[in-house]
């Protein structure tokens, strides 16, 4: 492998891109658009659980006072 060669670690072993299938340079593709979309999901899952969260207090906030 050249120093300068794009690789991958696959399961704790290092591959040169230039050496694997068509097929599993695919994957690859495959794999990286998909953790990049459960990275954008996750994030904004972050973004609805936080207005939840306001929602609730904002919920306590609306509801009639208990003086009992």
């Amino acid at each position: 492998m050249a120093e300068n060669e794009q690789k991958v670690v696959i399961d704790g072993t290092e591959y040169a891109l230039s050496s694997l299938s068509q097929e599993a340079k695919a994957q690859i593709t495959n794999l990286r658009v998909v953790e990049n979309e459960i990275a954008q999901l996750k994030a904004k899952l972050a973004i609805a659980s936080t207005a939840k969260i306001a929602y609730q207090h904002a919920l306590k906030n609306a509801l009639p006072v208990d003086t009992h």
